[in-house]
């Protein structure tokens, strides 16, 4: 059976991304006024940035260039993780924090990894892109296979 997305909110990828940004979010609120312009700013745009780019490539007309956005928010995710070494380096992260972090991102890289797979695929097997996201969609195999079930 095939699942329908609707939007790219639908996507299990976008929706652990999402919480890793809440976590973000929530976390930088703590850090030292001194670090809100420097660690937490980036921070932020990493978090912010891996969303926004499987939001755009989602609303791409091709396969190739919604790959190629997913691979930006792959480099975000990777950057947060050294964001979050950095803020444990200086005694700004717990121990605790950085293993959430990094199980956070972990969850998130997987489900990456499992999208840009299904993408490549799909595009494989159709080469050429569709005309409306309401053809869009995700067989239940790849997703459990992307969300780790």
């Amino acid at each position: 059976m095939r699942r329908q997305l609707r939007t790219f909110e639908d996507l299990k990828v976008w929706q652990a991304c999402r919480d890793i940004r809440r976590f973000v979010s929530s976390f930088v609120k703590r850090l030292p006024p001194g670090e809100v312009r420097r660690l937490a700013d980036q921070m932020l745009r990493a978090a912010r940035s891996a969303t926004a780019n499987i939001a755009e490539g989602y609303g791409r007309f091709h396969y190739q260039e919604n790959i190629q956005f997913c691979r930006q928010a792959r480099g975000s995710l990777y950057e947060l993780l050294d964001h979050f070494l950095c803020a444990a380096d200086e005694g700004l992260a717990t121990r605790t924090e950085l293993q959430e972090a990094r199980q956070l991102i972990d969850t998130a890289l997987a489900l990456l990894n499992g999208y840009i797979n299904y993408l490549r695929s799909a595009k494989a097997s159709s080469p050429k892109a569709r005309e409306g996201q309401e053809d869009y969609v995700i067989p239940d195999e790849v997703a459990d296979d992307a969300d780790g079930t």
